[in-house]
């Protein structure tokens, strides 16, 4: 008789991102998760595990999940999500939030480096670009092992408001964006299709201006509605989309946050670039042919990275 064993997933920080990654997780049936916690009250990462579990009779999944407080429990994890960290307010940068999450993402990347030496690692945990960065230091994993959650994100909300603008399917928008998760990120009209027809034969120079602005500040956007706190159920499957390309080897081709050393002339940072994803986690760095205004305003963003990065002192 042929056994299976199956994935092992931690989830570090039970927050909004955190459970909502379970449940997906969960109705995808990728593994057996762990939902790792710490917080200012009792058994806050059982509670939702338990939850979960309550649910599955419903949601037709067979997957085991567990919440716990102790990194012990994420012992030989095949994959690492981490969404722990302090969320943005209203009137808060990403940028704002460095000196108290990377004291957090300090004591993750101990714990990963501990008992899950092996993960393939996705950290969504703001502000991403140099979050990533010091989890990548910390941890002295290899660099296929650790990419940043953002480029997936991002591409998302341009897809999504090209469609909302177009009044079109978004799945039959195709496109990318490049560069640091903030407002000078890159999205590519030059090279986005709508069911194969270049956006720019269906929409004006005014609608994409537009659509760029909204896409840079999409996370701004929602903070301000929420008042309190920022995006949860996008993030969420933006990371699912990235662990699963990895547990089930589909290799898609992703935008995500990798480590460049010396593609698009970018040297020892982690920025949003088109990469793919297969059961060797980080396999391959595509380098788009960039216009020279495109190629500026990928430095640009670089620029701002490093300058976040150096805050780090990593």
């Amino acid at each position: 008789m042929v056994s299976y064993q199956r994935k092992k997933i931690a989830l570090i920080g039970g927050g909004q991102i955190g459970q909502n990654l379970a449940m997906l997780a969960a109705m995808k049936e990728l593994g057996d998760i762990v939902v790792l916690d710490i917080g200012d009250f009792v058994n806050p990462a059982k509670g939702k595990a338990l939850d979960l579990m309550e649910m599955a009779p419903h949601g037709n999944y067979d997957a085991n999940i567990v919440g716990t407080g102790d990194y012990k429990d994420i012992e030989g994890a095949d994959v690492a999500i981490i969404t722990a960290g302090k969320p943005r307010i209203a009137g808060m940068t990403r940028e704002d939030l460095l000196a108290t999450n990377i004291a957090i993402i300090t004591n993750v990347a101990a714990g990963i480096k501990q008992y899950a030496p092996k993960a393939f690692c996705i950290v969504v945990t703001n502000p991403l670009d140099a979050m990533v960065y010091a989890f990548y230091k910390l941890t002295g994993f290899p660099k296929h092992q650790v990419v940043g959650m953002a480029g997936t994100l991002d591409t998302a909300r341009w897809r999504a408001f090209v469609g909302m603008e177009l009044g079109v399917s978004v799945a039959d928008v195709a496109g990318t964006v490049l560069g640091g998760h903030g407002p000078d990120m890159v999205p590519l009209p030059r090279l986005t299709t709508v069911g194969g027809v270049p956006l720019a034969e269906i929409a004006t120079k005014e609608q994409i201006d537009k659509l760029v602005l909204r896409t840079r500040e999409a996370g701004t956007e929602i903070v301000k509605l929420f008042g309190k706190g920022s995006a949860f159920f996008s993030p969420a499957w933006s990371a699912i989309i990235m662990a699963e390309s990895f547990l089930k080897d589909k290799r898609r081709v992703l935008p995500a946050a990798a480590l460049c050393e010396g593609e698009y002339g970018i040297h020892g940072l982690f920025i949003g670039v088109p990469v793919l994803i297969g059961a060797k986690g980080l396999e391959k760095i595509f380098e788009i042919k960039l216009t020279d205004d495109e190629m500026a305003m990928l430095q640009k963003t670089a620029g701002v990275v490093k300058n976040t990065v150096a805050e780090t002192k990593l």
